[in-house]
């Protein structure tokens, strides 16, 4: 895997306007983007609560007519509980944290057999280690560059070398087709560094829906920060 070709933008619906939540994915759609990450918070694992099954259920025709993928991630005490739930409402991928599931190949295990795609998500001070015995089993890890649970925050810089040596780690296990995932505070001013580290997936919140210009315009800054950065990408 190499080069600017192979990035992705997944655009988080929490920074979204609900009172318009499908007219603004639907625009990020029609703007070519492929990943609509969900949120999924219950106040105990982070502070905050977001929405649920109904809101993924309420996006997939729409997910659908684009091709695009409808990514949940899970920051809630007991994802074990709703992993069937998620997918039957429209859940293409669904990712876990590390904290919250105790016995994390079977909840992985599960996740394939419902048919979606798997991911394991690793909080700003969750060590990489956590990950080595479940990294085969994966489609992507998600490094947290902010603490979850709240849009908008800064990117936290230390998590590059986080992101750098994951993407070791995957090359030396010959695990290039693992997908990297960042998710908080990326923006045209922070993805040259996440995707020169090594990130093949950006979350962007925030810096896709605003009130400063459109979802479109918001994208096409974003790209084109992926471009210049993706001429001095370190090749896979």
């Amino acid at each position: 895997m190499s080069g600017k070709e192979n990035i992705q933008i997944a655009a988080s619906i929490l920074s979204a306007d609900f009172s318009r939540l499908g007219e603004e994915v639907k625009e990020a759609l029609e703007a070519s983007i492929r990943w609509v990450h969900v949120d999924v918070m219950d106040g105990h694992f982070v502070p905050n609560l977001s929405m649920g099954p109904q809101v993924v259920r309420s996006l997939r025709p729409t997910a659908d007519r684009f091709g695009s993928r409808l990514h949940v991630h899970l920051m809630i005490t007991e994802p074990d509980r709703y992993l069937a739930e998620f997918v039957r409402a429209g859940a293409s991928s669904l990712s876990v944290h590390v904290q919250t599931c105790p016995h994390l190949h079977r909840t992985i295990q599960e996740i394939r057999t419902l048919g979606a795609r798997s991911g394991v998500a690793l909080n700003p001070a969750t060590p990489l280690s956590t990950l080595e015995e479940i990294l085969p089993e994966l489609d992507f890890a998600l490094v947290m560059t902010v603490e979850p649970g709240f849009g908008g925050q800064e990117f936290i810089p230390s998590s590059l070398d986080k992101i750098d040596r994951l993407r070791r780690m995957l090359k030396k296990r010959g695990l290039d087709r693992v997908l990297i995932a960042v998710d908080g505070g990326i923006h045209a001013q922070t993805v040259g560094a996440a995707v020169r580290a090594g990130a093949t997936v950006l979350v962007a919140g925030s810096a896709i829906f605003n009130e400063r210009a459109s979802v479109a315009e918001n994208l096409r800054e974003l790209r084109f920060a992926i471009e210049r950065s993706g001429r001095t990408r370190k090749r896979w």
